[in-house]
């Protein structure tokens, strides 16, 4: 098995896909690993849709700006935020960690205003507030991928509405992004990275 700092460096953006299907106990535990993310106030908000049938992934593909090999991966996970979750999970996941002493009172209270005052925020906004848990979510998905010899590509490029429209989701659900998921089919070169120098702030 790969250690962290090897899946790290090993993970790649795949964009060709074996034939091969994913067994489903795998694809549970990478969703198990999802589950293990942090996330604000431990409210938990990400929600997965695992798409394998061709029709579907064809219409993801074309929400996505007809990026084909979406529709050739095996799978496709939709990554998603529920909003409404969001702002329950918020007051109860503070309660739990109050009760454990890991969060002091003051704290608490600042929390709990800032979640009142989100409740009036337009859905955009709340989108971006609610979407980075999504995304360590998701990032746990494509390290834990690696430990099945599995590939996976980010694809951020896409038409909400028209996603949600397939499934007929309103707007407590945010779609977050497509992650095409499968066994590679090409072996791509390491990206130029910048260096640890660059990337420190003076």
């Amino acid at each position: 098995m790969l250690t962290t700092k090897e899946a790290i460096e090993n993970r790649r953006s795949i964009r060709k896909f074996k034939a091969e299907p994913v067994p489903e106990d795998v694809l549970y535990e990478l969703l198990d690993a999802a589950c293990l993310a942090p996330s604000g106030s431990n409210a938990q908000p990400w929600r997965f849709k695992i798409v394998q049938d061709k029709k579907t992934k064809e219409k993801l593909a074309k929400a996505a700006y007809d990026q084909a090999f979406i529709a050739e991966a095996p799978v496709v996970f939709v990554c998603c935020a529920d909003i409404e979750g969001y702002l329950t999970g918020v007051a109860s996941g503070l309660q739990d960690l109050g009760k454990i002493g890991a969060v002091e009172d003051r704290i608490v209270k600042i929390i709990l205003n800032r979640t009142d005052k989100m409740k009036s925020m337009a859905i955009d906004q709340l989108n971006q507030r609610i979407a980075f848990n999504v995304a360590i979510a998701t990032e746990h998905i494509v390290l834990r991928a690696l430990d099945y010899s599995l590939g996976t590509c980010w694809v951020r490029l896409i038409d909400e509405q028209a996603i949600k429209t397939i499934f007929g989701w309103g707007d407590s659900i945010s779609v977050v992004a497509l992650l095409p998921l499968g066994y590679p089919d090409e072996s791509p070169v390491p990206r130029k990275r910048k260096t640890i120098k660059e990337i420190i702030i003076d």
